[in-house]
């Protein structure tokens, strides 16, 4: 038996609360909560002062599981679409303005666009090959 089970009116402290809270997020990523239902049983986790409060909050829940699934790896597909194509939208606007200015001129221009065009796509190819991303804008990467 656990000394929660056991002494249901011991006082809780923040640590027991953000690991309810956790608990909660795995329980609405899971579809088992939903928004208004976790909310609100998050403004329970805040209030509560004793471990029972506490335990009233995830009673009809489950259990998390020992070994939880680890994160899958990133797949190529829309995301990595996503992250390439402002790089290749500004590689196209810089080379459109190098090439407008080499024909107003004249004369071919050093092509300066490579100071664009190449950190940023040497940091991108880096980050599609070892499948490293900046989060995606609309927080769905990797679905």
């Amino acid at each position: 038996m656990t000394e929660h089970t056991a002494r249901p009116d011991l006082r809780i402290g923040d640590a027991e609360r953000e690991h309810t809270e956790a608990l909660l997020r795995v329980h609405v990523g899971a579809g088992r909560l939903d928004l208004p239902e976790f909310e609100s049983r998050l403004d329970a986790v805040y209030t509560a002062r004793t471990r029972a409060d506490l335990d009233g909050v995830t009673r009809d829940l489950p259990a998390p599981t020992a070994h939880p699934a680890a994160p899958a790896r990133p797949r190529p597909g829309p995301q990595h679409a996503a992250t390439w194509a402002p790089w290749a939208l500004a590689g196209t606007i810089c080379t459109v303005v190098w090439l407008a200015t080499s024909i107003g001129t004249g004369s071919v221009q050093p092509f300066w666009p490579i100071w664009v065009i190449g950190p940023w796509g040497a940091m991108l190819m880096l980050a599609t090959l070892t499948g490293r991303h900046a989060p995606c804008p609309t927080g769905r990467a990797g679905s």
